[in-house]
């Protein structure tokens, strides 16, 4: 299996939301030690989150810190992964200018029409396979041109979450082509920035890192960094994934008709491809995988976990999410006839709408505190069966769901899944998502693999499979109907009250 076997540690860093997340893995693919650092998240306006870079990169050296030196075997070569889509905006010096515009920011409306204007939507989806979307990069930048001048009169470079990290591990700008595709400055198709777009949103092509495939090699860890991690210097340091691609390596989404459905803090059904595959209307994001000439279609949807968050927070602080899902088993499949929509903050697919507002449809006076709870769940994988059948049109496969996010820990989460997809759900014997894809990502860096297949070979499905009950997926196809006539039938007033916050 390994075209260069040697003993020692494979390492994964996440610079997810809500904090960064290491691990280190055996070459056998067992995860041999954990660390999580969390960090915090500023709304300064509704529809606005942020978050300080220099707060990734002092969670990334105490997990690593606290990785190295539990794991017990040297340290091979380290992966890369985070959230997508942020803008990491920095001078001259490589200094942080503001604090980064995160991927479920909104506030770029007027910019993304700019984008769609000046570039054309049928062109911008023919190059980038996506059409212009708040939570972007590009539009981010333009943001910053048009809110912020000071600020931008001193940009000199813009980079990915997770590749600001890499900045301060090696020195070194560079990214990597699946977290790349969701800057809207990618030409999809030949894997490189797009001299088109740049050109028509006066954004120079110096400010963008260097471009890689996921298990390229891109640096190694500096003398200085070495110090601040425990990391060997000269450490390999692989261009990893975004997260939701390196998420899909880590559950062995890397051939067609296998698909993941994510419940982390948003929702992701992601769907590997041979072939650039592009939905015309964008509904979908179309992105390059972290497997080399690869590619996958992605639908998202905004609020997932975090709609749940949400409901906790008011209803019953401080109780668990293990607490919430069984308040909602209390509650019969269908809610009673109780429908919610999770736009709490605005939506991706398939509605595109960042004024996109949630909604409790159907309340009556005998609903209870578990029939809500239940539907706010019931609604977010109403939103991932309406990607779920989307990336099926374009068509594409879908043989196999494999659960994964936070979400895949749960057994009412993959039940409802398997209910709503009305199909088996299997889970994998490995519980740790984008950070695991990076881990394997730079076993191919290494070496220790000869291929990013090679290094899937490891992914093992656990004995326990979550099957659909005929009933209860008879019954949500006739709630989905309903579900997805939903948006259409409000749109005009979510857009009505959304102009009044």
């Amino acid at each position: 299996m390994t075209a260069n076997p040697r003993e020692g540690s494979l390492l994964g860093l996440d610079i997810g939301t809500s904090g960064a997340r290491a691990i280190a893995i055996d070459l056998a693919g067992n995860v041999l030690v954990a660390a999580t650092e969390e960090y915090p998240l500023a709304t300064p306006r509704p529809g606005w989150t942020e978050q300080e870079p220099e707060d990734w990169w002092a969670a990334s050296q105490a997990v690593l810190r606290r990785v190295v030196s539990e794991c017990g075997q040297p340290p091979l070569a380290l992966g890369l992964t985070g959230q997508m889509h942020g803008a990491v905006f920095l001078d001259e010096s490589d200094h942080v200018i503001r604090p980064a515009l995160l991927w479920n920011d909104q506030r770029t409306h007027r910019q993304c029409q700019e984008i769609t204007d000046k570039v054309g939507m049928q062109r911008l989806v023919e190059i980038t396979g996506n059409p212009a979307l708040t939570g972007f990069q590009a539009p981010k930048i333009l943001w910053l041109r048009d809110e912020e001048p000071a600020a931008f009169s001193r940009l000199h470079r813009v980079l990915l979450p997770k590749d600001y990290v890499r900045l301060r591990l090696t020195g070194e700008h560079a990214t990597d082509v699946s977290d790349a595709s969701g800057t809207l400055l990618l030409d999809l198709r030949r894997r490189q920035w797009s001299e088109e777009v740049l050109d028509a949103l006066e954004i120079p092509r110096d400010w963008l890192p260097v471009m890689h495939e996921g298990p390229d090699v891109t640096g190694a860890v500096t003398a200085s960094a070495a110090k601040l991690t425990g990391l060997p210097p000269g450490l390999a340091v692989a261009a990893g994934g975004g997260d939701n691609a390196a998420a899909a390596v880590g559950n062995g989404i890397v051939r067609p008709g296998v698909v993941s459905s994510s419940v982390g803090t948003s929702g992701v059904v992601f769907a590997h491809s041979d072939e650039p595959m592009v939905d015309p209307r964008g509904r979908l994001h179309s992105f390059c995988h972290a497997v080399p000439g690869a590619y996958h279609v992605m639908g998202v949807t905004l609020a997932a976990g975090a709609a749940l968050r949400w409901w906790r927070d008011i209803v019953s602080p401080g109780s668990d999410f293990e607490a919430m899902a069984s308040l909602a088993a209390h509650a019969p499949a269908g809610s009673g006839g109780l429908l919610f929509l999770p736009y709490l903050s605005g939506e991706r697919t398939p509605v595109l709408d960042p004024s996109a507002r949630g909604a409790f449809v159907g309340l009556n006076m005998t609903h209870t505190l578990a029939h809500l709870t239940r539907a706010v769940m019931e609604g977010v994988v109403h939103s991932l069966k309406q990607c779920v059948d989307l990336i099926a049109g374009l068509p594409l496969p879908v043989t196999e769901i494999r659960a994964t996010g936070g979400g895949a820990r749960s057994a009412i989460w993959r039940q409802l899944q398997s209910d709503m997809f009305g199909m088996p759900v299997f889970r994998n014997t490995v519980d740790e998502g984008p950070a695991f894809g990076a881990a394997l990502l730079a076993g191919v860096a290494c070496r220790a693999y000869a291929s990013v297949s090679d290094a899937t070979a490891l992914v093992q499905l656990r004995a326990d499979v979550t099957r659909p009950d005929t009933d209860v997926s008879g019954l949500y196809q006739q709630q989905h109907e309903v579900y997805a006539s939903l948006y259409e039938s409000t749109a005009g007033a979510m857009h009505r009250l959304s102009a009044l916050d």
